[in-house]
């Protein structure tokens, strides 16, 4: 029997949960599902520039588990743009901690997690569209 699961920090939640390619009906989209974790060590490590370790810290995960994660997350994303498939970032499982606009699943239980929604984190970005 595999050892339990840890539980991951998770910090805000995505803007949009589906991205798909434009002018596609989406009942004619193959797709991929990106997992919570990976959408977060994706935003940790590639969006806001953190070192994998720093990053496993704010997940509270070793290092190699992130670097796993990260690699899954985005093979998943590469598969997806270079198919031209819809991605749905995949929420937390049901019953966990942090399900909300707000919240964040731990694995600490209030004990000082450090993957909190954080809006310092996030570099100021001015709107392209």
């Amino acid at each position: 029997m595999p050892r339990p699961r840890k539980r991951r920090c998770l910090g805000e939640a995505p803007p949009a949960t589906m991205y798909k390619p434009q002018g596609v009906p989406m009942g004619r989209l193959k797709g991929v599902v990106l997992p919570a974790e990976g959408f977060e060590a994706l935003r940790l490590v590639d969006a806001l520039g953190m070192a994998q370790e720093e990053a496993a810290e704010r997940m509270g995960v070793s290092r190699p588990t992130v670097c796993r994660i990260l690699g899954e997350a985005r093979a998943a994303v590469a598969r997806a743009l270079a198919n031209g498939w819809a991605i749905r970032i995949e929420a937390g499982a049901p019953g966990e901690e942090g399900q909300g606009q707000d919240a964040h699943a731990c694995r600490k239980r209030g004990r000082g997690c450090a993957g909190g929604p954080r809006d310092e984190d996030a570099p100021d970005e001015k709107e392209d569209l």
